[in-house]
């Protein structure tokens, strides 16, 4: 399908551009993107080598073999076709989480740490699993419990009302969540099972057969004990910083801020930090030689960055050739009708449009809009929550799939757009429901 997909965005956009008059943006927007490609998995090789790291530090200390066996029920249910305590649990787990906590940088990470570990058992590499998909579509729904980052944007706007948008965000992205997760467990009875694409027995020279599907303890770690002198001394340090937490809130409530505007202040510069010093004292406290394991994770971080550049530059080229073509802006004008007469902003199209597509793009056009309309109008409700309930799909399966070469990616796409879909109607619905009229 992946394949499919690629090719229409690529030809579509060159014969829209030969038929509009905007070959020249489209040659332009060829090149640029590219470029920009090129540059954000750049970026991205420096975060994907810290976080990966920092979780090679908990991995050995056993944190992840913990939390697999505490979320066991829930993640048997969804992903009957891994076994509990293997290293794609845990990896799951703090993608999961890290996403839910808008720790955005932290969570892709883990997310293609999990595809390289769920890739272990793949028994058709090449070939996106059942359990590959679910977890993409998943991702996709972008579940999220604190969107810090458009909140932020809105009170730098100037909204009075910035984590307004923080309830019906929360039901968005869980009836989003829910949707991707029926959907893809759906899709997986309709479509062909991934032993279909096996090569014939005499040609897989045993080379299709799954990786062992015990848990790798060398990778997730078996719990270790704590010294209690370590374990002292860090539970000391996480003290030290809450009470400057709770020093640095009195000092901005005195100085005339609101309290909710100083927590939102404080949830946004001091989680991370706090998140990156936690992992760390943690490893030390049960032994573990921090900086070799987060030497030996970020190599790896390193490794698999260079891996998805190719798979970047494909699909942001075609996306942004898409773009310049100006078949999005046809698009967004054909569905306004339809999409006003259902109570559907017509200024709020091009964010909804894009969001699959482009996160950055997604990203500015929701500050314009916000700029435009304001930010505590209805479209601008509407964008902040679109933005924190939904993910950019495209980018999303280029990233994962691309770091364990995935190429046939089956009904995963597709999930991922029927979770984007559902996204954007239950933000509409949820903005009109918990927010009333404007």
């Amino acid at each position: 399908m992946m394949n499919a997909v690629w090719l229409f965005l690529v030809v579509a956009a060159v014969v829209a551009g030969a038929f509009s008059g905007r070959m020249a943006e489209v040659t332009t927007a060829s090149v640029e993107s590219a470029k920009a490609a090129v540059t954000l998995a750049l970026g991205l090789i420096g975060v994907m080598a810290f976080w990966l790291g920092l979780m090679r530090v908990v991995q050995e200390g056993g944190l992840l073999w913990t939390l697999a066996r505490g979320v066991r029920p829930v993640m048997v249910r969804l992903f009957p076709d891994v076994p509990p305590e293997h290293p794609a649990m845990s990896a799951m787990i703090m993608n999961i989480a890290s996403n839910m906590l808008g720790l955005g940088n932290a969570a892709t990470p883990f997310g293609i740490k999990a595809m390289v570990e769920l890739n272990r058992l793949n028994p058709v590499p090449g070939v996106a699993t059942d359990a590959m998909a679910l977890f993409l579509a998943i991702n996709t729904s972008s579940v999220a419990l604190a969107p810090l980052g458009v909140i932020a944007l809105r009170a730098s706007i100037g909204s009075h009302d910035a984590a307004g948008i923080w309830l019906p965000t929360l039901a968005a992205t869980t009836f989003s969540t829910a949707v991707a997760i029926a959907s893809a467990k759906l899709l997986q009875r309709l479509v062909a099972p991934v032993t279909a694409y096996a090569p014939a027995a005499e040609d897989a020279g045993g080379s299709g057969a799954p990786a062992s599907a015990e848990p790798d303890e060398a990778v997730l770690g078996r719990p270790r004990r704590a010294e209690p002198w370590r374990a002292a001394l860090a539970w000391l340090v996480i003290a030290l910083i809450a009470a400057a937490l709770v020093v640095s809130l009195r000092q901005s409530v005195a100085a005339g801020d609101e309290l909710g505007a100083a927590l939102r202040a404080a949830a946004t510069h001091w989680l991370l930090p706090f998140l990156i010093v936690a992992m760390l004292l943690y490893g030390w406290s049960r032994g573990v030689a921090v900086y070799d394991a987060m030497i030996a994770g970020a190599r790896e971080g390193f490794d698999v960055a260079v891996r998805i550049i190719p798979f970047l530059v494909a699909i942001l080229v075609a996306v942004g050739m898409f773009r310049a073509s100006g078949l999005m802006d046809l698009l967004v004008a054909g569905a306004a009708p339809f999409t006003t007469a259902l109570g559907f902003p017509a200024e709020a199209l091009p964010m909804a449009v894009l969001r699959a597509l482009s996160g950055s793009g997604a990203y500015g056009v929701m500050a314009e809009i916000m700029q435009k309309h304001g930010p505590d109008s209805h479209v601008g409700y509407l964008v902040s929550v679109l933005q924190g309930s939904s993910e950019t799909t495209f980018y999303v399966l280029a990233v994962y799939f691309g770091a364990v070469g995935v190429t046939r990616i089956r009904h995963a796409l597709a999930a991922g757009l029927i979770a984007d879909v559902v996204a954007v109607i239950a933000s509409a619905a949820a903005v009109s429901w918990l927010l009333g009229p404007f």
